[in-house]
Parts: structure tokens; C-alpha cells; sequence
């Protein structure tokens, strides 16, 4: 009974460190603005996941773009650093 209850204690607090993590990667709305407006010169229309990295550095994952689907990575002024076609 002592391992169970300890054994629930543990997965509730590791659960509350994975949304509290989840929480930290989440780009304020007024930059994803700003992203979004910085895909749509680029003929993108949507994406599957964003991810602020390091340093500014944006990762947009599985954007829908004119030219395909590509992987796209932004700085902190919003300019293209990198293009990926897979």
C-alpha cells in the first residue's frame, strides 16, 4: 500500500514538471504575430509546432508553405536563418 501511495506521488509530481516544462516553450502571442507575419512573406500559411530555442532563435516545424513543407528557423529579429525541405 506504501509503494502505491508513493509510486502516485511520484507520477503526480512528474506530470505537474512535464506541464510546467511545456508551459516554458510556449512563445508569447505578440511573437507569434510576429512570426506568423514573417511566414506569410514567405508564402507559409501554417506550421505544426513552434519552439523558441536558445538566443531568440524561433524552430517552426512542418510549415505549409508555397514551395512545400519545410522546417524553418528564425532569429530574434524575425529574419530567416535557415530553410530545411525534407
Amino acid at each position: 500500500m506504501i509503494r502505491a501511495v508513493g509510486l502516485a506521488l511520484v507520477l503526480a509530481l512528474g506530470s505537474s514538471l512535464a506541464l510546467a516544462a511545456d508551459d516554458d516553450d510556449k512563445v508569447p502571442a505578440a511573437e507569434v504575430e510576429k512570426i506568423e507575419a514573417a511566414l506569410s512573406i514567405l508564402g507559409c500559411s501554417g506550421y505544426e509546432e513552434l519552439k523558441k530555442e536558445e538566443q531568440g532563435i524561433y524552430e517552426i516545424d512542418d510549415a505549409k508553405c508555397k514551395m512545400g513543407t519545410v522546417d524553418i528557423k528564425l532569429d530574434k529579429d524575425y529574419t530567416v536563418i535557415l530553410i530545411s525541405r525534407y
